[in-house]
């Protein structure tokens, strides 16, 4: 499973910073995967709660055993698609994403389910990704595993994490869907993929991008491209790490 933490650590601290949550809130994360923003979120929120939405079965099942190791009583996890899942009407606070909301189908019909969720007011706080020529994650590895050929195939929109890259797109559907006061942000961090480049190359080929790069080459051709991984991963490697530069919008709106 790739460490999500790890890699997103630097905006891990930006939108922790931006959430100013406060004893007593009920804050709703979505996409959470295994749940260190929610989990955070309950220590900030006691003697409120937290609850993690997710599609993914495994990464809950992670959430629910660190939230168990950690001692956490007013935390909570759910399989289900936010962008139609059922959330008790007005019961949050704080809605929050960290790069979760970037794969909807519908964004607005998200939005809007999600605003439901939220009491009137309540502020909803996400990360988004800028466009893909923004992030030397995507440009630097997909260069080196395709040779710098454009790839023919196009992320299916499930995992495509740039559908949010336009802020006035982003600010659109969030008035669509009933939200007010929208305010969008530059933000800039690195983004971590290993203690070393042996260990960054055995993260990156977890990523959809990469192994959609290197699936139907043949073996000669497959050796060249993971070499030519090696050698980016290697030029990246700053002593404490691997690491790409990235940018993101920090996403704030209230829902009316």
């Amino acid at each position: 499973m790739f460490d999500y933490d790890s890699e997103l650590a630097r905006y891990h601290e930006r939108l922790r910073n931006a959430l100013d949550i406060r004893p007593g809130d009920h804050v709703l994360d979505i996409g959470c995967g295994t749940g260190q923003t929610t989990r955070d979120a309950a220590r900030a929120a006691s003697p409120g709660t937290a609850l993690g939405v997710d599609v993914s079965d495994p990464m809950l099942a992670r959430a629910r055993r660190q939230a168990e190791t950690e001692g956490l009583r007013n935390v909570g996890f759910v399989q289900a698609d936010a962008q139609a899942h059922a959330f008790p009407p007005e019961h949050f606070s704080l809605g929050v994403s960290r790069f979760g909301t970037m794969f909807f189908s519908d964004p607005i019909a998200a939005f809007a389910n999600i605003g439901r969720a939220l009491r009137p007011g309540g502020r909803f706080v996400q990360l988004v990704w800028q466009a893909a020529d923004r992030q030397e994650w995507h440009t630097a590895i997909r260069a080196a595993l395709s040779g710098g050929h454009a790839s023919s195939t196009s992320a299916p929109a499930a995992v495509d994490p740039f559908t949010l890259a336009d802020p006035d797109v982003v600010a659109g559907h969030l008035t669509a869907a009933g939200f007010t006061a929208v305010d969008v942000v530059d933000v800039r961090e690195p983004v971590y993929y290993g203690p070393d480049a042996a260990r960054a190359r055995a993260a990156v080929l977890q990523l959809w991008m990469a192994k959609e790069l290197v699936t139907d080459l043949d073996v000669a051709s497959a050796e060249r491209a993971l070499d030519r991984l090696g050698a980016t991963l290697e030029a990246h490697d700053t002593g404490d790490g691997v690491w790409f530069d990235s940018r993101a919008w920090l996403v704030t709106a209230r829902r009316l």
